[in-house]
């Protein structure tokens, strides 16, 4: 049944979350009927900064949200979730004021569901893109190119991957990088006879293992890279690509991944995403709302 809100929206208090609260932001997706996905709000409270409001009637969160901050260019917002009780009633926009305000000057991006989008409109964001989901097995790929090497990642391999990625999303993003091993079950670097050109993780979600990042000199890296975290794995793979990359969507399909639902890729602040985003296929995660 709906909760009527206890006090004007404008008294809701904001609080920061912690570890500690992720048993509760986990129940929190469950009752909107998302994944629980404790593994993914585990990194995301530990790098990101996460905001809560709780239930007056002590049944957990009434909301949350997570902003993950890359520095003064950029902070990512994710996970605006609000209980199915409280559903409708201002608070999505209440708390998205709040870390709005909270962010003050630094450009903010996020990726919304069809269903979040007008909120995100008419608090200033524009659609900058859109990305595509895929999710399935990828049939074996025998073909390679013989110019790259595609291998597991190690510890000498890190600092080599936040220069890339730095150059490529066009933020230090150190602090995500050295919490990948953790999080990720495979890290898979490419490289030429020169130098580092693309890595990609996998890691678990719902009985699926999600590939992001992803980043790569071209299709073909990103298509060697895919591949070998495949054979990596027997849960199906899922991904959500930067649609722009028409390409690779093309080889998911021909190698039997199914094409999902879409997302917009919405910014406020900035009209462009800093970086490279012809090696950006794939972010770390997509939390939506």
């Amino acid at each position: 049944m709906p909760s009527s809100l206890p006090r004007p929206i404008a008294e809701l208090p904001l609080r920061r979350l912690t570890p500690e609260d992720l048993v509760a932001c986990a129940d929190l997706c469950e009752d909107r009927g998302w994944p629980r996905d404790e593994h993914r709000w585990g990194l995301l409270l530990t790098a990101g900064t996460g905001y809560g409001v709780d239930d007056p009637e002590g049944k957990g969160l009434m909301a949350s949200c997570v902003v993950t901050s890359y520095g003064p260019r950029l902070a990512a917002l994710g996970m605006l979730l609000v209980a199915e009780r409280y559903a409708r009633q201002g608070v999505a926009r209440h708390l998205m004021n709040r870390v709005i305000a909270e962010s003050g000057d630094t450009p903010l991006s996020l990726y919304a569901t069809a269903a979040g989008q007008p909120l995100y409109e008419q608090l200033g964001f524009s659609v900058l893109g859109r990305a595509q989901r895929v999710t399935g097995f990828l049939r074996p790929i025998a073909d390679r190119s013989a110019a790259m090497t595609v291998r597991p990642a190690t510890g000498e391999d890190l600092r080599a991957m936040v220069r890339l990625d730095s150059d490529v999303f066009g933020t230090d993003r150190t602090h995500i990088l050295t919490r990948l091993p953790a999080y990720a079950d495979h890290i898979r670097v490419a490289h030429d006879e020169k130098q580092l050109i693309g890595y990609a993780a996998a890691w678990p979600s719902n009985g699926t293992h999600v590939v992001g990042p992803l980043i790569a000199r071209d299709t073909a890296t990103a298509q060697a890279l895919v591949a070998s975290l495949a054979e990596a794995t027997d849960l199906p793979l899922r991904s959500d690509i930067d649609a722009r990359h028409t390409e690779l969507l093309d080889w998911f399909e021909e190698s039997g991944l199914q094409l999902g639902s879409t997302t917009a890729v919405m910014t406020r602040g900035i009209s462009e995403l800093p970086g490279d985003s012809t090696r950006r296929y794939a972010p770390l995660t997509v939390a939506t709302g």
